[in-house]
């Protein structure tokens, strides 16, 4: 019998020759890479090679291998994660203009509204056996409510549209969006994982100290990494790892998902350290395409399209119409009341649709929490997959002969809304 080091050893490279050749086979069609990684992952699992050819599986990914792939999967979300927390930029959100702030709330509220309404009927019928009924319907309607920000992100660059004025106010939106969706996302995991109310105010009452005390020791950290910095690089990577799983630990401690913590320490972090947007950018080169590819490996063993009732093929659809539905008419709607005409209001409401790996990561918390049920998860992931896939066809018809609407953003106004041009309905 193999040692646990061996059976890691041949997994890691397969898994991550994989993935790369999905993200190299999604571009080539369009997609951002990271759909062609996570397609990759879901067909390694049992809804495709372990359909086709459960031998060929068993040897690639034995069951022995698997604890030590999904704690190194999982150590590479925490760094995502991180990642994500570090680029959401707290300070041009405050900056941002009163549509930005109405896309955002058009596109939370109303997917919210929804998802709860769809919750509450499918509760009966596909939450697993234990959940309570409001950290179930919590949790459809916040997941529901998710834009993938940094999929968005790689879209709008693809395309040559990030600093473009649709760009800068789609990102704006997508990141108001997202730091709402993950408050949300705390309080139901705080929910999901209490013994009674008192215990889920108590785990919210730490997570928002925890929040509170690294942003109030956010000066002192910079001056840390500061002084870090004229050491060398290293001393600033190495306290950033320390901070990230210390703060993973914490939240994990309090009852939260340690990725919040991850989270969180990553938006409290400081910007202007030229030491900490390089340590970022060595994370983003090794830890996220060599580890990363293994949670996709992890979701993609527990998704199993075959193995989906017949009868829930109809709740997969009501599913997606919703989940469409709710995110394109609540920011297209908004960006239509603040004064933008159909055409962006059309394409913001496309670029807020895309839910990619964020997505992904929110459902893989639902399923390790026991919010939702297998079955589940295998209809949330299709529809992340379907709507994020979905969105770079679209905005490409769209945009098509809009060069009035993808001008460069002014200088030191990053999220205007398009100026009115004569014969435009509004």
């Amino acid at each position: 019998m193999s040692s646990p080091l061996a059976l890691v050893l041949v997994a890691i490279p397969a898994v991550v020759l994989a993935c790369q050749a999905g993200g190299w086979a999604a571009r080539r069609l369009g997609q951002p890479p990271v759909m062609g990684e996570i397609a990759v992952g879901i067909l390694l699992g049992p809804s495709l090679l372990g359909w086709l050819a459960p031998g060929f599986q068993h040897l690639l990914l034995p069951p022995a291998v698997l604890p030590y792939t999904s704690v190194l999967g999982n150590l590479a979300l925490l760094f995502f994660l991180f990642l994500i927390g570090l680029e959401l930029d707290l300070t041009s959100l405050r900056a941002s203009c009163r549509a930005v702030a109405s896309v955002a709330a058009g596109s939370i509220l109303l997917p919210l509204a929804l998802g709860t309404a769809l919750a509450l009927a499918m509760y009966p019928a596909l939450a697993p056996s234990g959940v309570q009924r409001l950290p179930f319907v919590l949790f459809i309607g916040t997941a529901l409510s998710i834009t993938a920000l940094p999929v968005l992100a790689r879209i709008l660059i693809d395309r040559g549209l990030a600093t473009t004025r649709l760009g800068t106010f789609a990102l704006a939106c997508a990141a108001a969006d997202d730091a709402v969706a993950w408050c949300l996302l705390i309080a139901v995991t705080s929910l999901a994982t209490a013994g009674s109310p008192f215990d889920a105010l108590t785990a919210l009452a730490l997570a928002a100290a925890l929040t509170a005390a690294l942003t109030v020791v956010r000066p002192t950290v910079k001056r840390t990494l500061e002084r870090a910095a004229h050491t060398s690089d290293d001393l600033v990577t190495v306290l950033l790892v320390a901070g990230l799983l210390l703060a993973a630990w914490a939240t994990d401690r309090i009852g939260v998902h340690p990725a919040i913590g991850a989270f969180l320490f990553g938006a409290t972090v400081p910007r202007g350290v030229l030491a900490v947007g390089r340590s970022a950018a060595h994370f983003q080169a090794v830890v996220v395409p060599v580890l990363l590819p293994l949670f996709f490996v992890d979701i993609g063993l527990r998704t199993d399209f075959a193995a989906l009732p017949a009868g829930h093929w109809g709740w997969a659809a009501l599913v997606l119409a919703v989940a469409v539905t709710g995110k394109w008419v609540g920011a297209a709607g908004a960006a239509r009341l603040a004064g933008c005409d159909w055409r962006w209001s059309a394409m913001v409401g496309t670029l807020m649709n895309c839910r990619g790996i964020t997505e992904i990561v929110v459902l893989g918390i639902g399923l390790e929490l026991g919010v939702i049920s297998t079955n589940l998860f295998t209809i949330m992931v299709l529809m992340a997959v379907v709507t994020t896939a979905a969105t770079a066809p679209l905005l490409n018809r769209l945009t098509r002969g809009a060069t009035d609407l993808t001008t460069p953003a002014a200088a030191g106004d990053p999220v205007t809304v398009p100026p009115k041009h004569p014969g435009t309905t509004r």
